[in-house]
């Protein structure tokens, strides 16, 4: 079975956050949503728990990051060209999302960052390995 990751964040307003990402084409698991928490599709083996606050806190004894103040984490996504990139991009702008810099191209690596209306930060990226710089040697 390949493996699956599950990022939990928490929200201040649940269904603002079912809305964005459903917006920016990912899905909801009716399944393993419900008033407190919203199960985020994002592909095959890939997911996000979208916690309210008071869910988040039963997860963990420490105090929770407010995102639009300070970086939790930043949650990199692989997509198969630079145009799946800008599309997802335009989604999260036209649905309430901001970008969190400016796009870097470094040749082989294109990225974008944006952040959801809770403050956490996405960057999807498209890489073409066989233009990557070759490994250093010893």
């Amino acid at each position: 079975m390949a493996k699956q990751v599950f990022v939990n964040f928490a929200t201040k307003d649940l269904e603002r956050s079912k809305k964005f990402y459903s917006d920016i084409g990912w899905t909801i698991n009716p399944q393993f949503t419900d008033d407190t928490a919203a199960a985020v599709v994002i592909s095959d083996t890939i997911y996000a728990m979208i916690l309210t606050e008071a869910k988040m806190r039963e997860f963990t004894t420490k105090q929770l990051v407010d995102a639009t103040a300070s970086t939790e984490v930043l949650v990199a996504l692989s997509y198969d060209s630079r145009a799946e990139v800008d599309e997802l991009m335009d989604k999260v702008v036209a649905s309430g999302g901001s970008e969190a810099r400016p796009t870097q191209d470094l040749g082989f690596m294109y990225s974008r960052s944006f952040q959801d209306p809770d403050g956490h930060i996405w960057e999807p990226f498209y890489m073409d390995m066989t233009q990557a710089p070759p490994a250093p040697t010893n």
